[in-house]
């Protein structure tokens, strides 16, 4: 395997287990107040927001496979000034901010703070701001071989976009009191 393929299955292990681990510290240590997570989210909107976390982390995997396993670094360019590594470094601007998400907000919940709101805040919009850069780098890729498998990343990214990008960073942050 190529050696940014390596570094990037290394951080999708570190980062994935850092994000999973911190949901479930953070379900496990607040069983009561994980319902609070929602915050002013309208009880109408919810079932969109389930299904939409349902289909980024589809759609996560999708531009993850394609990067992972079918996309060549010796001749990928985004932009024609960027190689395969960008892809490290925007998963890097993903994943460990995305691992602070549930344990702060958990903090805030507990005992409000302006200080606590605003890293929250700027954590989100930092993963949306990636996960729309992760968006225009693909669609900025060349090649895009194999075309199916590229298309597919491009839409999993663009879902991926929308829960992180619209529905986390705008959504939720307007709805959860600051």
């Amino acid at each position: 395997m190529h050696l940014h393929k390596r570094i990037m299955l290394g951080i999708n292990v570190l980062g994935g287990t850092a994000v999973i681990s911190s949901y479930v510290y953070g379900f496990l240590t607040n069983p009561t107040d994980s319902g609070s997570l929602w915050g002013g989210i309208p009880d109408s909107m919810k079932p969109f927001y389930v299904t939409s976390m349902f289909m980024a982390a589809a759609g996560y995997f999708l531009y993850s496979y394609f990067l992972l396993f079918r996309a060549n670094p010796n001749v990928i360019r985004v932009a024609r000034w960027f190689g395969f590594s960008i892809f490290n470094m925007i998963y890097v601007l993903i994943l460990f901010p995305s691992a602070l998400w549930m344990p702060l907000t958990f903090k805030m919940i507990a005992a409000p703070n302006p200080l606590l709101s605003i890293a929250i805040r700027l954590i989100l919009w930092c993963i949306g701001l990636f996960s729309l850069i992760l968006v225009i780098a693909l669609l900025c890729l060349r090649p895009r071989k194999p075309a199916i498998a590229y298309w597919l990343a491009v839409v999993g990214s663009i879902v991926f976009f929308v829960q992180t990008g619209i529905l986390d960073a705008i959504i939720w942050v307007i709805h959860f009191p600051a």
